[in-house]
């Protein structure tokens, strides 16, 4: 799907999904509220402020979801109103109410199939029994149904904060301690300032090189300049290396990305490379553009480089691993997945959409890694698939 088609189609889908789960959710708290013992003014009371409450939710994530926030510098309250409430109320109300869709399919299942065969008395005698039952049951299904809501928030509150450092060891045929960052996603649901916490722990990780694997932006080119000042700070012997992303195709102009990369010290590779000499001897890092949503073009990236000199790709997708491998290339690092954002018994959103969701594949004597990133998109929510930073002992 071209990226002119692809855009409006996700948002729709990512608006529309949630808005039939709302819908529904909106129905079954009406049918709650029948059997308060209220007055019908009461109960029309509840009804209508449930609506609005729904309804001024909805219509934020919405707004967050289909237009650049312009101000990068959004106070820590005004975030947590505007953007995490409506995207925790979103994100937890699809998954509430597919369990309560589930339950009610099950229901309907049980009163098919199951029939009574008790005798009036015995039914009479049961009937207290039933009714606490019955009650009992409904108390349990509202509590679990509630407990989506409850995860949203803490995926977003700190399991989507809660990074951690992933480190491996690879060949590569040059000494090297590289640090990746991918999906930085700078935007509402990653500040500055925390930015600033992984450039710092970057930085604490002692590496010869910096690679970034794209989505330096979520949905605005307002937050770049702040998300690249930040991770210029991170001390290297050799500097740092980008490719782009997907993120910075969609809400980014190359002409504006070339000079926000040319005023800082982290060096843009778009199907193209750079040589690091070291006292090992030199190796290659090349770069491609992204492979879907920009003009990708590897032979471009290792034009010129020796083919017995080590090289490192940089590729937001990893979908090019085969054609690097093809050509000898003994690491390629990427990322654009997020590893799924949400895993739930060890699956992932990410596995049905590629072949490389997260970690390290091999073919031959040529590997990829693929990082979970440490940013967000759609929503703030992670939940089993912490942030990762990414420490790679190359020998």
């Amino acid at each position: 799907m071209a990226h002119g088609t692809f855009v409006p189609f996700f948002r729709l889908v990512t608006m529309t999904v949630p808005a039939l789960a709302q819908i529904y959710l909106f129905f079954r708290v009406c049918k709650a509220v029948r059997t308060f013992r209220r007055s019908r003014a009461a109960k029309s009371l509840i009804v209508c402020l449930v609506a609005a409450a729904m309804g001024l939710l909805f219509a934020l994530n919405g707004y967050i979801l289909s237009r650049p926030v312009p101000k990068p510098d959004q106070s820590a309250a005004l975030r947590a109103v505007l953007f995490y409430a409506p995207a925790i109320c979103g994100f937890g109300a699809v998954f509430s109410a597919l369990f309560l869709c589930v339950v009610q399919a099950a229901s309907a299942l049980r009163r098919m199939f199951v029939h009574s065969f008790r005798k009036a008395a015995e039914q009479t005698v049961s009937s207290h029994l039933n009714a606490d039952r019955r009650r009992f049951l409904k108390a349990g299904i509202a509590g679990v149904a509630v407990a989506p809501f409850m995860l949203s928030g803490y995926g977003a509150a700190y399991a989507g904060k809660a990074y951690e450092v992933r480190e491996l060891t690879l060949p590569f045929g040059r000494t090297l301690r590289v640090v990746q960052l991918t999906d930085i996603h700078a935007g509402v649901y990653m500040t500055r300032k925390e930015i600033a916490r992984y450039a710092d722990r970057a930085t604490a990780l002692q590496p010869d090189l910096l690679v970034i694997t794209g989505d330096f932006i979520s949905n605005s080119m307002a937050f770049l300049p702040a998300c690249i000042e930040e991770l210029e700070k991170v001390r290297t012997r050799y500097g740092a290396l980008a490719t782009l992303g997907n993120h910075e195709r969609w809400y980014g102009k190359w002409s504006d990305l070339r000079l926000a990369f040319r005023r800082c010290g982290i060096r843009l590779l778009v199907n193209s490379h750079e040589v690091i000499h070291t006292e090992q001897g030199a190796f290659a890092v090349a770069g491609i553009d992204d492979l879907r949503t920009g003009r990708p073009d590897l032979a471009a990236a290792l034009r010129g480089v020796d083919p017995a000199m080590p090289t490192l790709l940089l590729s937001h997708r990893p979908e090019i691993f085969p054609q690097a491998a093809a050509r000898g290339i003994p690491l390629t690092l990427a990322g654009h997945y997020h590893g799924g954002q949400i895993k739930v018994c060890g699956i992932s959103p990410a596995q049905f959409r590629t072949r490389y969701p997260e970690g390290l594949y091999r073919i031959d004597d040529s590997r990829l890694y693929v990082s979970c990133g440490i940013g967000v998109t759609f929503t703030p929510v992670r939940l089993n698939v912490p942030p990762e930073v990414t420490l790679l002992n190359l020998m």
